[in-house]
């Protein structure tokens, strides 16, 4: 008799314990986190120019060039031209507004032209990194873009 008491107690304090661990969860419901729309509005410089991995800054000036993004109308304008994927100005387009992968580019008069898109934050400031190949499909450039203030 002495071991079924025993028992008894063991059952009875296993069903406590799995009580107390049972109310003591609480199920929370986590919105996910939406990511906001992509905005390029604004002029943007180039801060770094690589092709196949070479530096362009010092051998080309990029000091003049810059690409201005209107969001509203979908425009973009070029001032200063360098060699860039499209050589005039025209309108733009993201794949995807809230995650962006592919810019695209459709200069006045002449055919899409898509590039590689990346928009991180370096040292807390917005950029846009665009990967493509101009005519030579051997050479891909790599341009980072900053917001000017």
């Amino acid at each position: 008799m002495n071991n079924h008491f025993i028992l008894k107690k063991q059952a009875y304090l296993f069903i406590a314990a799995m009580a107390l661990l049972w109310t003591s969860c609480k199920m929370e419901r986590i919105a996910p986190v939406t990511e906001s729309k992509k905005d390029l509005t604004g002029t943007w410089k180039v801060v770094q120019a690589t092709r196949n991995g070479t530096n362009l800054l010092p051998i080309y000036d990029f000091t003049q060039f810059s690409i201005k993004f209107d969001a509203t109308t979908g425009n973009y304008n070029l001032l200063n031209p360098v060699p860039f994927i499209v050589g005039a100005d025209g309108k733009f387009s993201l794949d995807d507004p809230q995650y962006p992968y592919k810019l695209t580019f459709t200069a006045t008069g002449g055919a899409a032209v898509a590039t590689a898109f990346n928009y991180p934050i370096i040292n807390g400031t917005r950029q846009i990194i665009m990967t493509f190949s101009p005519g030579c499909s051997q050479n891909t450039y790599v341009f980072t873009l900053s917001k000017t203030n």
